[in-house]
């Protein structure tokens, strides 16, 4: 490094020929962009899905034909895409609106002026001025401090603010609190501290979902069955007398409903509707899936500070400890002289509003070096407040007896007389303790019901932060946490993953915790099978938010944090995680329900294209397919698509259980099998034969149209159990459509329906009759194995 240019620097900054230099060397603080996606990413999840792919081919063969009405079911492929791409791209542009609004803009020494710059305008060595509640931008050396004092909460999670002298380092993501200082820029871009932390991070991950892992997979074994059942329905088509068009359209009203497509779509709408009730409530959720994620979690990472409790501290009490003074009084004064308070006498000065006016001849600003402050007022005597244990001699009383107040978590300041003015060089020297004050963190009015629902849901808090053990126990223990009163010094965690995941699990407080063990607790936690949740807001969290199951974000935190979280909470409120849960919950349990209906439909579709294609390849006379693409869409409409749209928004209060897909398919496998028996026995017994006229053939597909539909509508009904009047008035409207279609002139024309044979429509019911009871047994003999013996419905937060 150029000797010359640093020594310049310290007293004029750089120069614009000595920044531009660095420039064209690399050596500007080059931020690393968001860990989120891109707008191209975003679509590109979202269009190019295997169901789309799967719906734009029979798409394509439908328009071939020229039977147009038939590819309603393309509008599909569009619905599932925009409803996923609009919501990403609403949480994107919210955490880019909320990056730009954070950003700091530091002041910067150029060519012996002080200028405002972005932050990616910072070169290295640049001098950077910093003052009370300036953010430090790039890691750098102290030139000169006066009574500088920095937060690093962010960085290491402790919440006291650190001295910082010449020749000391300031890391990235930290912000002075106190004094002013100048420092100059020695690591930028992405050689910087919060940089490096934000981009480990990695990339952008999508949340573990198992409802749509659980569909992937069905529709993954069910593309394998596409191409044989198709092949078949083609080759069975063809081998009798039906033209080409004819047997295409037949191939895809077989090969349409095998695909659960309603299912994508409204498990999208759910999670939106949730998605923007929650965003009523200023939580902003990234991922559509995240909401679920959340609903499953049975651990919880908290940080005390911003989570339990606000940045702020509360004057618990007031206990004199010798003479007749009155500490209120004094205490309102110290108050009122200091322009800038920090925490605790802000804490005062809320607690004693009323100044007693007196007259300010000297004041001492609080400073972490020294740990008091002070104000002298005339007449009214010289007065320090500060630590106890500076102020006072090793075996004198008082400070044994705060001592004792301390271990309970409480911060404890003496009140005091002074021997002299307190700007001496000399101050305080000897003191007079007066009272000693004790203050606490002041505690969210809303963290002991977030606990309490937490702990009616049985899941476990952790309450992890960087402050002292014994404080964070204090709060917690407040706050009436189980296993607050030992709390854990992490300093003493053991480093090997078995050990630590047995210190974590059975802790619930740990303090001096490093942003390297919070993630370490995370995968400690995971590895023991618990699904976790960590709420952070500071850089120091990002790496165990990234490894946990799902990350939670405060919106006032660091940009960092908001990036690589999949929920940010905007308006920094722990208490609105319960409602997440309780939406989770809401969603998980109504697409469970309907996803009964829609792999019910999967089941039978299947199956019963096996069965009308079989024979054809057996020697017997080929059967044509009973239904069109059109009745298709009508056996969506009534028994699968508008109720399952109701039932998916409904209440549902179901707590989150895993094995999504074995327990639908328990209910869908005996119930589909059932519906294509019945409505292939149907369709045979009215089947006219190769040499039935078109109309024949037309009754023939109706009557077994007619079984599966009322077949269907009672899967619905046992569906939509236990019944709410606004169930039995949708079965009740499901049930009348669907009649009226049959009996409609204009509906029978376009959809090609005739149900006029009373022999061949009373078959139908037969069927329709004995197939009813097979599924009501069927569903009586499967529920003792779709409930486990500890499921219960659990009520979410009361709004």
């Amino acid at each position: 490094m150029d000797t010359r240019a640093v020594a310049t620097s310290d007293t004029h900054g750089l120069t614009e020929d000595e920044v531009r230099e660095r420039v064209v060397q690399g050596r500007s603080n080059d931020i690393p962009e968001r860990a989120g996606r891109s707008t191209w990413d975003i679509v590109r999840a979202n269009v190019l899905t295997r169901i789309n792919a799967i719906f734009a081919v029979l798409f394509a063969i439908v328009v071939s034909t020229g039977y147009v009405l038939d590819g309603l079911f393309g509008g599909l492929i569009v619905a599932n895409s925009v409803i996923g791409i609009v919501q990403e791209l609403r949480a994107k542009r919210m955490l880019d609106r909320l990056s730009i609004i954070g950003q700091a803009r530091p002041r910067v020494r150029r060519d012996g002026r002080t200028v405002e710059l972005a932050p990616n305008q910072v070169v290295a060595d640049d001098v950077i001025e910093l003052g009370p509640g300036d953010q430090v931008v790039v890691d750098g050396e102290v030139l000169d401090g006066a009574a500088l004092e920095v937060d690093e909460s962010l960085l290491t999670g402790e919440s006291d603010p650190v001295v910082k002298n010449a020749g000391q380092q300031v890391l990235s993501g930290s912000f002075a609190v106190a004094g002013s200082g100048v420092y100059r820029a020695t690591k930028v871009g992405r050689a910087a501290y919060a940089a490096r932390l934000a981009e480990e991070a990695g990339k952008f991950t999508l949340v573990d979902s198992e409802l749509r892992n659980g569909i992937d997979r069905i529709l993954k074994f069910i593309t394998y069955l596409l191409v044989p059942a198709g092949a078949l329905s083609v080759y069975n088509q063809l081998s009798g007398d039906q033209a080409l068009p004819e047997a295409l359209r037949g191939m895809v009203a077989a090969l349409v409903p095998m695909v659960p497509e309603g299912l994508i779509l409204l498990t999208s709408i759910a999670f939106a509707v949730g998605v923007v009730r929650l965003g009523k409530r200023q939580c902003l959720v990234n991922e559509l899936p995240a909401i679920e994620g959340l609903a499953r979690v049975d651990v919880v990472c908290a940080d005390k500070t911003g989570t339990l409790t606000e940045n702020a501290m509360r004057l618990a009490q007031v206990r004199p400890v010798g003479g007749n003074e009155m500490p209120d009084e004094v205490l309102a004064a110290l108050a009122a002289a200091d322009p800038r308070p920090n925490a605790s006498l802000a804490a005062i000065a809320e607690a004693h509003p009323d100044d007693p006016g007196w007259t300010v001849t000297a004041i001492a600003p609080f400073s972490s070096a020294r740990k008091w402050s002070g104000a002298s007022f005339g007449d009214h005597g010289d007065w320090v407040l500060g630590a106890p244990d500076v102020l006072l001699a090793a075996d004198h009383a008082v400070r044994a007896e705060a001592a004792v107040a301390g271990s309970d978590g409480l911060r404890v300041l003496l009140l005091a007389r002074a021997a002299g003015a307190v700007d001496r060089e000399d101050a305080p020297a000897t003191v007079d303790p007066v009272a000693l004050v004790l203050l606490e963190q002041k505690i969210r009015p809303d963290a002991k019901d977030t606990l309490d629902y937490f702990a009616g849901q049985r899941v476990t808090v952790k309450v992890i932060s960087g402050d002292n053990a014994a404080s964070v126990g204090a709060v917690a223990a407040t706050l009436g946490l189980p296993g607050a009163g030992s709390p854990t010094d992490a300093r003493s965690l053991p480093g090997e993953p078995a050990g630590l995941a047995a210190e974590v699990e059975r802790g619930s407080v740990f303090g001096r915790v490093t942003p390297v063990q919070k993630r370490a607790m995370v995968g400690a936690l995971r590895s023991g099978g618990h699904t976790v949740a960590m709420t952070g807001d500071g850089v120091n969290d990002v790496l165990a938010l990234k490894d946990a199951d799902i990350g939670v974000a405060m919106g006032a935190g660091s940009p960092a944090t908001r990036s690589v979280a999949q929920i940010v909470l905007l308006d920094n409120k722990f208490a609105t995680l319960p409602y997440v849960v309780a939406e989770g919950r809401r969603v998980i349990g109504n697409i469970e329900r309907v996803a009964n209906l829609f792999l019910t439909k999967t089941v039978y579709s299947v199956l019963l294209a096996l069965l009308v294609g079989i024979p054809g390849l057996i020697g017997f006379d080929a059967l044509p397919y009973p239904f069109l693409p059109r009745h298709v869409t009508i056996i969506g409409w009534f028994t699968i698509g508008l109720p399952a749209f109701v039932l998916s928004l409904a209440p549902n209060n179901e707590r989150a259980r895993g094995g999504f897909v074995p327990r639908v398919m328990r209910m869908a496998v005996p119930a589909g099998v059932i519906i294509a028996i019945a409505s292939f026995v149907s369709y045979v017994l009215t089947y006219p034969g190769v040499t039935g006229s078109p109309a024949e053939q037309v009754r023939a597909s109706t009557a077994a149209l007619v079984t599966l539909m009322a077949i269907a509508l009672w899967v619905l009904a046992i569906v939509a159990r236990p019944y709410a009047w606004w169930k039995i008035a949708l079965l009740a409207v499901m049930a009348c459509a669907s009649t009226l279609m049959f009996l409609t002139p204009f509906t029978r024309d376009i959809f090609q329906l005739d149900p006029s044979d009373a022999g061949a429509t009373l078959t139908a019911f037969a069927c329709a009759a004995a197939g009813i009871v097979l599924v009501e047994a069927a569903w009586w003999a499967g529920r003792p194995l779709r409930r486990t013996p500890n499921q219960r419905s659990i009520s979410g937060p009361r709004s």
